[in-house]
């Protein structure tokens, strides 16, 4: 198995498979425009821009799941997007990365990569984890589901994913990992 296995709705309407992306170094994101770290769009788009002529892309997967933070419709989403940060990588519809409806792609990355911690140091972590503590317990239950916006996958070009980054990661503290996983593909 691999992401390659897996479909999911482009903003336009149409089912787009992920084998589209085949030999690409991948990161997928659960994404939110009201949230505390919605400011990382911004970061995404540069990293995008960065090494998109490199075989690199970034798949945004929007979700409401966590505290109404995404309550738009898809055209609102996009909107937003492009004219706040200036995102032009591929977005998708919103879906469920969690719980009983879960988006079946994003129970196959939970389970390949597990959730490691959040970043206690990270300045919105202050306000996440006693969020989480107090008014979303049932999220930190199990060591494979999505705790909350942002969580990030990286994937290599053949499809596995390499490496999980929680909200707590941000976009630029990637960058070191998504520059080797694109040495060893051009190898």
């Amino acid at each position: 198995m691999s992401i390659y296995n897996y479909s999911a709705t482009a903003m336009n309407g149409q089912e787009k498979s992920l084998e589209e992306y085949k030999g690409k170094i991948v990161l997928i994101v659960n994404t939110a425009g009201r949230c505390g770290f919605t400011y990382q769009y911004e970061d995404l788009q540069k990293l995008y821009d960065r090494y998109k002529d490199k075989d690199f892309v970034i798949l945004g997967f929007p979700c409401n799941q966590f505290d109404n933070q995404e309550p738009d419709t898809n055209d609102q989403i996009q909107n937003s997007c492009l004219l706040n940060y200036g995102v032009n990588f591929p977005l998708f519809q919103k879906i469920d990365v969690r719980d009983k409806n879960m988006h079946p792609l994003f129970d196959y990355l939970t389970h390949q990569k597990s959730f490691e911690g959040f970043n206690k140091f990270h300045p919105v972590a202050k306000i996440l984890i006693p969020l989480l503590n107090t008014k979303h317990p049932e999220y930190l239950t199990d060591d494979y589901s999505i705790k909350w916006n942002f969580t990030k996958f990286l994937i290599d070009g053949n499809g596995e994913v390499v490496k999980r980054f929680e909200c707590t990661t941000d976009p630029i503290d990637m960058e070191l990992d998504i520059e080797n996983l694109l040495a060893a593909a051009a190898v």
